[in-house]
């Protein structure tokens, strides 16, 4: 077999063709990547159930709080609106107590994972108009204490905020925050919160904030995703709620609190208090961007609730649908005005004087035309606005949820036929979740598209079926069937310019969706054999792609390929998945080349076409360095992934 690559340039690779998508499921904020600790920190989280255009919203802002001790009948918790923090979460918790050292203790999603000679920063505000005492703030586990630190307060009325620091004397598991009062009386609590000291920028939990910045992702679309939508217009993610003081950042119910609610589990589920602080905001997201080394992609509402689960929308008639375009017009606002703008003015206060430089806007997530849901007016109406102040804003169009269907085809229509206009689209979003047979099949899916309309391929994964757990779905299988069908698009990268695989986190126990890129748990994190198949494309992106061609039919050979140039090191790469079932040799002609100096790489692999990685076993597929003679030949194992870099 061979495979002979040429000096002959067929067209550039975006630099920023490989990124990521983050959306807030899976507990991939809230309990992920935002490092907040505690859970409801600040007692508004409610209670989410029901389905499609029939939902209900109970208050519940003692959720993950409990008594301390456990259903000590001498503690008290309600909570109260009297006398806020802040209006904007108007509720706090009240505690009385009858007897000493009794008080009130954190859930913690599953409890705290505190790790040895790391430091941890917590804080809390209090009011006591009625107590003079004590206030201990203790982690333990199993009524050993890890720490404690005792606060004297006296009688007064007005909240103050209480600070406190440790590193854990040995790695544990399990523990929670407890606060007690010393002697009994009664006072009120808000905003408990406890962060790792080495959260990035304060924020951000480590691990897989740098799990992400390995990626060396082109860009990072946020915040959704069916996040954007909302299940109903109320619930969509509005970004001015998410910027601003954490404090007063609104909570909201997260749309995936009802995902798989249905009548025979009483259309409820064990995800029902899955809220958003909205910690982890706008302000954040940009601030990723810039750790990360990724350009933002916001996706913002165009008056639609998620056209899945909810009728609701705004009529373009409406004077309220122009609330949603200055929306847009504003975040543009906030990420590129300058000082003596409203919005770039509060990102200066919020830390952030200089300008994110933002490029792109999505318009809408898996929105398409209907009887009754104008997209196209929309999308049109949201152009017009933002090129008549941003003219040099990138625009993200929807094809819808799906391919090869009538409403997709009927989005490339439109798009098509506003493609005279200058700048009217900058590339259309695809959404593709498919068997791996299926992308095996695809690899040739944009040979003929219309090179005059550019693709955002934005949501796709291969769907093995699982077996057991939720991440049994992440097998080798799957992630070779991507990493071929990226053979293809980056083969056709003149025509589609992004791509990011969804989604992005899952948190092990608190799933709504797999498979998923990164896996982890309150402890570790680990990537998938998607994630490493990524990590391969991202950190291997050419200047330009190469023309080049083989003596076997490459999908019957299952063998799968694409070659690039990368100016800037002068060398050859070449991507190669071998989905088949034996180890192959192949022979490799570079045409017109200097003579060859080095050849070195990167293998992916395993022991089954179903190994997944786990919690347990987090590298049972991961990625190897290669370094080779130029004498060598070219051995590929069964069922791998290999990019080589000829150096000349």
């Amino acid at each position: 077999m061979k495979i002979t690559v040429s000096d002959i340039k067929t067209h550039d690779i975006n630099p920023d063709m490989f990124g990521l998508f983050f959306e807030d499921i899976n507990y991939a904020a809230d309990g992920g990547l935002y490092a907040e600790m505690i859970e409801n920190r600040n007692f508004e989280f409610f209670k989410t159930t029901g389905d499609r255009d029939a939902y209900a919203n109970e208050y519940d802002g003692i959720y993950g709080w409990y008594k301390y001790p456990k259903d000590c009948p001498f503690v008290v918790m309600e909570t109260r609106t009297v006398n806020p923090l802040v209006i904007e979460n108007p509720h706090y918790l009240h505690l009385k107590t009858c007897r000493a050292n009794s008080g009130f203790t954190n859930k913690s999603f599953d409890g705290l994972c505190l790790k040895k000679g790391e430091g941890y920063r917590g804080c809390f505000w209090m009011n006591t108009p009625a107590y003079t005492g004590e206030v201990n703030v203790i982690i333990e586990k199993n009524k050993d204490i890890i720490y404690k630190e005792t606060f004297d307060v006296s009688a007064e009325d007005g909240w103050k905020e209480y600070k406190y620091s440790f590193k854990a004397p040995f790695t544990v598991k399990g523990a929670q925050l407890v606060i007690t009062l010393s002697a009994s009386g009664e006072a009120d609590f808000d905003f408990i919160s406890l962060f790792p000291e080495n959260a990035v920028m304060g924020v951000f939990r480590k691990d897989l904030a740098d799990l992400l910045k390995d990626l060396k992702p082109g860009f990072l679309r946020f915040p959704g995703g069916c996040i954007i939508e909302g299940n109903t217009l109320e619930n969509r993610y509005q970004w001015k709620k998410s910027v601003g003081d954490p404090k007063s950042r609104v909570s909201n119910w997260n749309r995936w609190a009802v995902h798989g609610n249905n009548k025979e589990n009483n259309f409820t589920s064990r995800f029902s208090h899955y809220n958003q602080t909205l910690g982890l905001g706008y302000f954040e997201y940009f601030r990723l961007c810039e750790y990360i080394g990724a350009k933002a992609l916001p996706v913002i509402n165009v008056g639609l609730a998620c056209q899945y689960m909810s009728s609701e929308l705004v009529e373009t008639t409406d004077p309220a649908f122009y609330d949603y375009v200055h929306d847009a017009l504003d975040l543009i606002e906030f990420a590129n005005g300058d000082l003596g703008t409203k919005w770039g003015s509060l990102r200066a206060r919020m830390g952030h004087p200089e300008p994110f430089n933002l490029e792109f806007l999505g318009i809408g997530n898996e929105q398409w035309e209907t009887e009754k849901v104008n997209f196209f007016e929309r999308y049109t109406i949201f152009e017009k606005a933002i090129h008549s102040k941003y003219p040099d804003i990138k625009l993200i169009g929807s094809a819808g949820p799906d391919v090869n269907t009538e409403r997709y085809e009927a989005a490339w229509n439109f798009y098509r036929e506003n493609k005279h206009k200058p700048n009217f689209t900058y590339a259309i979003d695809e959404h593709y979740y498919m068997p791996p047979e299926w992308f095996l099949e695809h690899t040739h899916f944009y040979d003929d598209y219309d090179r005059a309309v550019k693709v955002f391929s934005g949501e796709y994964a291969a769907h093995p079926k699982r077996i057991g757990s939720e991440k049994s779905g992440n097998t080798l299988q799957g992630a070779l069937s991507e990493a071929a069908f990226l053979t293809g698009v980056e083969r056709n990268s003149d025509v589609v310019v992004m791509s990011s695989y969804a989604p992005l986190f899952a948190r092990e126990g608190f799933v709504q969706w797999a498979p998923d890129m990164i896996w982890f748990n309150e402890e570790k994190a680990y990537g998938t054999p998607s994630y490493h198949v990524q990590r391969m494309y991202s950190n291997n992106v050419g200047s330009w792609d190469l023309d080049s061609d083989s003596s076997f039919d490459s999908d019957n050979a299952r063998i799968f390929y694409n070659a690039s140039y990368d100016a800037k090191r002068d060398e050859v790469i070449l991507k190669i998945v071998n989905a088949s079932d034996e180890d192959l040799s192949v022979d490799i002609e570079l045409e017109d080349f200097p003579e060859i100096q080095k050849i070195y790489g990167t293998e992916l692999t395993g022991d089954s076409p179903w190994a997944y990685n786990s919690s347990e076993y987090p590298d049972r597929v991961a990625a190897r360095q290669l370094e080779l003679s130029t004498e060598e030949k070219h051995m590929f194992p069964k069922q791998s992934f290999t990019v080589l870099r000829f150096g000349f």
